[in-house]
Order: C-alpha cells, then sequence, then structure tokens
C-alpha cells in the first residue's frame, strides 16, 4: 500500500520538484519589493564618498522609485520645474497616481520634496497626498504651494501676472531695456517663474523595517491639477530627548499647542536660567513665536528637530524698525554688534518654522541673526525664513554643525563682516534662493573661517558656495549640486563691496555635480568653480587641489571679469592641483579675464569642446592672450578635441569660441 501510494504520488512529485522553483519565485515577486536606489545629489553614493555632510537620512530620487506617474526630465533650461529637481528629474502625478519608495533601512519619518501649482493669481494653493506603508496606516500629508512660486526681477514677486518690476532694466529676453524700446516688447505672462519646490515632514507614528514600501499617492479629487514630487528622505528621528535638570519652558507658561503665543514664557524661562545657569528646555510640541526671541549666555535644547517646533507668522510692524524691516517673525537673534554681540549661546534639537513668502531685503526675518561669538548651533532644522542664518561680526568661533536648512527666500548662511575663526561643518543645505552658503567681507574682512563637509543642493538663484573676499579661508569636503542660473557650484568673486582676498584661499577636496550652468545674462556658460574679478583684480594664494568636478553643463572652471572693467583687473595667483574632471559640456578651462594660473595633475575625461577656452581681454592681439597657463605636469586625459592641455595651447595660445557648441557628457563614473 505504501509502496504503491509512492508510486502514485512520484509523478505528482516530480512536478512539484519542477515548478517550485517557478512558483516560489513568483510567490517571491508578488511579495517582495524591489531594492532601493540610493543616491547623493542624485547619483550613487560611491561617486561622492567622503564628501558633503554626514546626515542621518537616506535620500531616494523618485525617478528611480517605481510610479505610475511621468518622469520629467531631464533639463537644466532655468524657469522649468525639471531644472530645479534634485538630478534634475522628477516624478509627475495626477489624480490616482502613486510613487514608491523602499525604506532602505528601519525608519520612522520621511521628507517629501514636491511642487503643486501656484493659484491663478498667486498666493499659493493647497493639495492632499497620501501616505501609505505596506498598504496600510493611511496619512495624509496636506502640501502647500504657498511658500514657493516666485516670479519676475529682483527681488522678485508673488503675482504672476504682474508686468516687469523694473522695466528700466536690460533683459535678456528681448536683450533690449523694455522701457526704452520701441514699439515695447511683448513679455510673456508669467515671466520668470521659479521656486518651485517645497518640502515637508512626516512622522510615520512606529517604527518601519527595511523593505518596507512608502507609497505616496495621488487622492482623486485632490485641489491640485498635478503633483511633482522629486525626492523622499527617510530616517529614525527616535524618541524626544530629555533635560530633566533644566528650566522647562512648560513652567513658565509656554503652550506646546501652538495655539497661544509661547514668546514672553520663553522668555522668562531663558532670564530664570541666566540667573541659575540651567538650560532652558523646550519639550515635544510645536510654540508660537511671532517675533525675534534675544539669546544670550544662554543653552537652549529641544526635544529633537522633529520633535520641538518654533513656529510663528510673518507679522506687519507698526512702522520700519531701524534697521529698515517692516515685517518681523520667528527667530531667535543674537545681540547686534553694535550692543557688543551675544557669547555662549548654545543651540541645540529643534525646529524653526517661518512663514516668509516674499523677499524683502530690509527685513530681518531669518531664523538665527545678530552677532554670535564662542557659540554653537547644531542640529535645528530651520524651514520657510529669508535666511537660515545671517549673522553680522564683527564675531568670532562661532560653530554651526550638523544642521538641515530648507525652503529660504534668500540664502541659507551668511558670515557677514568681520566674522572670524568660524567653523561651519556637516550641514545640509536645500532649495536656497540665493546662495546656500556665504562668507561676505563687506567693509571689514572675515578671517579664517571653514567651511567642511556640507552639502548644498538646489540653489534656484547664484551659487552653491560663494566666497567674497576675506583672509585665510577654506573650503573643504562639501558637496554642491544642481545650482539653477546666475551661479555655480563654488565661487569666489571681488564683488558687492567686498574687501580683497588675502593670505591663502583653499578649495580642497569637494565634488560639483551637474555644475557649470548658463549664464542668461551673459548668455554664456559658467564654470563649476568660477573666479569672478569685478570690484578689483584677485590675487592672492589660491589652491584648488583634490576637487572632483563632475557633469559639468558647460565648464569645469571658469576666471572672468566684465566687460566694463576688463583692462583694470585680473586674476593671479590659482594654483590647481590633483583634480578630477569627468564630464564637461564645454571645456576644462574658459578664461576670460587677464592672468595666469599652473596646472598639475588635473585629469579629464568626456570633455566637449576645446579643452582651454581662452579669451583673454579679448584684445586678440599677435601676442596671444593676456591669460598664460603654467603646466607643471601629469595633466592627463581630454575629449572630442584631443588632450585638454595640449603643448599647441601654452602659455597663452588665443582658443577663444565665444560661444561654443555643448557636447552633453556621458553619466559619471568611477574613476579607474
Amino acid at each position: 500500500m505504501a509502496r504503491n501510494l509512492r508510486r502514485a504520488l512520484a509523478p505528482l512529485s516530480a512536478t512539484l520538484l519542477l515548478f517550485g522553483p517557478l512558483l516560489t519565485t513568483t510567490a517571491e515577486a508578488a511579495t517582495t519589493a524591489p531594492a532601493p536606489v540610493l543616491t547623493r545629489a542624485g547619483l550613487a553614493p560611491a561617486l561622492t564618498e567622503g564628501r558633503g555632510a554626514r546626515v542621518g537620512f537616506a535620500e531616494q530620487e523618485a525617478e528611480s522609485a517605481v510610479t505610475t506617474g511621468t518622469v520629467i526630465g531631464p533639463d537644466r533650461t532655468a524657469y522649468t520645474l525639471p531644472a530645479e529637481a534634485s538630478g534634475r528629474k522628477a516624478v509627475k502625478l495626477t489624480a490616482g497616481q502613486y510613487v514608491e519608495f523602499t525604506l532602505p533601512a528601519a525608519a520612522d519619518a520621511i521628507t517629501v520634496r514636491y511642487s503643486i501649482p501656484d493659484a491663478p493669481r498667486g498666493g499659493g494653493i493647497t493639495s492632499p497626498l497620501d501616505v501609505t506603508v505596506n498598504g496600510k496606516n493611511r496619512r495624509t500629508m496636506t502640501l502647500t504651494s504657498e511658500y514657493s512660486w516666485l516670479y519676475n526681477q529682483y527681488p522678485f514677486s508673488n503675482d504672476p501676472q504682474a508686468g516687469l518690476l523694473h522695466p528700466d532694466w536690460w533683459i535678456t529676453e528681448c536683450a533690449c531695456v523694455p522701457a526704452a524700446t520701441t514699439p515695447a516688447p511683448e513679455i510673456a505672462k508669467p515671466f520668470r517663474p521659479s521656486h518651485f519646490y517645497d518640502e515637508q515632514r512626516l512622522l510615520l507614528g512606529k517604527r518601519y523595517r527595511a523593505g518596507d514600501v512608502v507609497r505616496l499617492t495621488v487622492p482623486r479629487g485632490a485641489t491640485a491639477d498635478w503633483t511633482v514630487v522629486d525626492l523622499l528622505d527617510s530616517e529614525l528621528a527616535g524618541a524626544p530627548h530629555v533635560e530633566t535638570f533644566a528650566a522647562n519652558v512648560l513652567a513658565f507658561g509656554a503652550d506646546p499647542t501652538g495655539r497661544r503665543d509661547s514668546a514672553p514664557a520663553i522668555e522668562r524661562a531663558i532670564a530664570f536660567a541666566q540667573r541659575t545657569r540651567l538650560k532652558v528646555y523646550l519639550p515635544p510640541g510645536t510654540y508660537q513665536v511671532n517675533r525675534h526671541i534675544t539669546v544670550d549666555d544662554v543653552t537652549i535644547v529641544g526635544a529633537g528637530s522633529w520633535h520641538t517646533v518654533l513656529k510663528g507668522r510673518q507679522t506687519t510692524l507698526p512702522q520700519p524698525a531701524p534697521d529698515g524691516s517692516v515685517h518681523t517673525g520667528v527667530g531667535l537673534y543674537a545681540k547686534s554688534a553694535a550692543e557688543g554681540g551675544s557669547r555662549n549661546v548654545h543651540l541645540s534639537g529643534f525646529a524653526i518654522e517661518g512663514d516668509v513668502r516674499e523677499r524683502i531685503d530690509t527685513d530681518q526675518v531669518n531664523a538665527i541673526g545678530g552677532a554670535l561669538s564662542d557659540s554653537t548651533v547644531s542640529g535645528l532644522y530651520l524651514h520657510h525664513t529669508k535666511v537660515g542664518l545671517w549673522l553680522d561680526g564683527p564675531m568670532s568661533r562661532l560653530k554651526v554643525t550638523g544642521n538641515v536648512i530648507a525652503d529660504q527666500i534668500a540664502d541659507g548662511l551668511n558670515f557677514h563682516t568681520a566674522v572670524t575663526d568660524s567653523l561651519v561643518a556637516d550641514n545640509f543645505v536645500r532649495n536656497t534662493g540665493d546662495d546656500g552658503l556665504a562668507m561676505w567681507s563687506e567693509k571689514t574682512a572675515n578671517a579664517r573661517n571653514v567651511f567642511d563637509h556640507n552639502t548644498v543642493q538646489s540653489p534656484v538663484l547664484a551659487n552653491g558656495i560663494a566666497i567674497y573676499g576675506g583672509t585665510d579661508t577654506t573650503l573643504s569636503n562639501n558637496l554642491v549640486a544642481d545650482p539653477v542660473r546666475e551661479g555655480s557650484a563654488i565661487h569666489a568673486g571681488s564683488r558687492f563691496g567686498a574687501e580683497p582676498f588675502a593670505g591663502k584661499l583653499s578649495i580642497t577636496d569637494n565634488t560639483t555635480v551637474r555644475a557649470g550652468t548658463f549664464e542668461l545674462n551673459w548668455k554664456i556658460g559658467l564654470g563649476a568653480i568660477w573666479f569672478y574679478a569685478l570690484d578689483r583684480s584677485i590675487d592672492a594664494d589660491i589652491r584648488v587641489t583634490g576637487d572632483h568636478l563632475l557633469d559639468s553643463t558647460y565648464n569645469a572652471l571658469m576666471l572672468v571679469s566684465d566687460w566694463p572693467v576688463k583692462d583694470q583687473v585680473a586674476i593671479n595667483g590659482l594654483k590647481f592641483k590633483d583634480l578630477r574632471i569627468d564630464g564637461t559640456g564645454t571645456s576644462v578651462l574658459s578664461a576670460r579675464v587677464a592672468g595666469a594660473a599652473s596646472f598639475e595633475n588635473v585629469d579629464a575625461r568626456n570633455v566637449g569642446a576645446v579643452g582651454v577656452n581662452n579669451c583673454g581681454t579679448f584684445h586678440f592681439t599677435p601676442a596671444g592672450s593676456e591669460f598664460a597657463l603654467t603646466d607643471l605636469g601629469g595633466n592627463d586625459g581630454g575629449g572630442t578635441t584631443g588632450p585638454w592641455l595640449a603643448p599647441w595651447e601654452l602659455p597663452n595660445t588665443l582658443t577663444c569660441d565665444d560661444r561654443p557648441p555643448v557636447v552633453a557628457p556621458p553619466a559619471p563614473s568611477p574613476w579607474g
């Protein structure tokens, strides 16, 4: 009986053996999520290893995720949605469509970078986005475009139907001054739309495992005609931090629900802490603050930037302040330099959510301001203010570390005037409306400051990192990606009334990605790293060493002056060494100024035009260019025209092609 049963089952066993693997594979395919595609600045992390902020979240691009929507881009043309997206691509969803991401590690919190349309007359709209994990626990995010969509000329407008703010300015669209042109040119509206994206954070309510699937779905009946998802960041926010021996703001009457103004209570807690030498503790909650709170000789600690939020409305002042401000809003401000500044201030572990929707340069509506010496700012999330940190010296020995600065109307951080011996490290900056990180030596030089291991992504105007004059400055191990217009990745300029460069300027071991933008006013391509002599010559010990310049839209390096001053200024003292240049749409170096530079071990590949586009000062004399190159050896590689630094180009051969054709390079790859 048993033997006959075994014989009867044998064909079935063979069938199971034959089809079992197939059945198992099919089942696994139905239940196993696709492997996550991790990126940094839209690239495989190995290509940027050791560079940029060391952050606690994982980045995933929507275009690499599973979606029923439409991938938009790539496109680097200013005033377009793809150009302002990370990696220059994103996913557009309409009602019922989704994009889903597989978690690469345990997470309980996500950040979604997105764009939705503006209202027809400006001011923004709101629209829902559903979030599920493994098809369950649906939550709805209310997306908004109230803090995005700027238009027109500087300092921009919220009105898409507005006429030119400055009709007496020359504009590139008609190559004319509209007010002085007959017949008047037709100017399309909306004029120069930009600043399309915003981001929103969400605590998921529980810890999820690696391999769980987060789906973002535009529900039926959504207000927005479309929703663009750029990326998703996931992380472990963890439990709230607790300070037991501290001046707890709740004991002084602060309201953690955000319904009542908590500024007076926080000020009472600060005063008590100053007397008793205690810290101030901000427990979990949202605290309404609609004005500046002055900080001096105090430590303020939150429960973590995901758990403690200072949130306020921008309010109109009854009359302009002495500094020119017409609005105020949430912010922690040191005393001004004229008042002696503040010292021994330590801020950590909370978020500041502002309400700034327009750029008014005289307004002090920044998250952190004043003159902070012997102080630290760490672990903050700064969002929707004009500038994350605008610091006016004299001041010394400030450390700004481990912060996230996002969706600013202007700069991410600016060291303005006489800031010395200070460090900015491991900060993540995304979607600024001006320079991501800047040092501006106006009237008095900054000195001995360091920007190290920071990430700057998608500044929609100006540069990722900009240095305007100063002494003994170091930029090291930073990662800058996707600048859009009127600037590039890393910039040093004698502009805006800055003091001269002096001592040593070290630009060392940084990585730029998809930089070297098109300058819309000059109608030429910039360099991923570019130097601009405008107010005066640049003549200092400038060393550009160990940098990796990846996928530059136009040039990797550029040295330039403006036409009216081209015979009055020069750029000298530059030493380029140990660079890796992987992909240029045009040249390795564009020289449009008088001066000189040396090159050693600069390796380049996938170069789209002549290696050196040397125009000098455009006099084109038989003596050659007014800019000279010195070859110190080891300069290898090239592209479509042969070696990038060939003997025939030395020392100052005119190779000027004012607007060479662009040859898009292949995607960056590991260096062999």
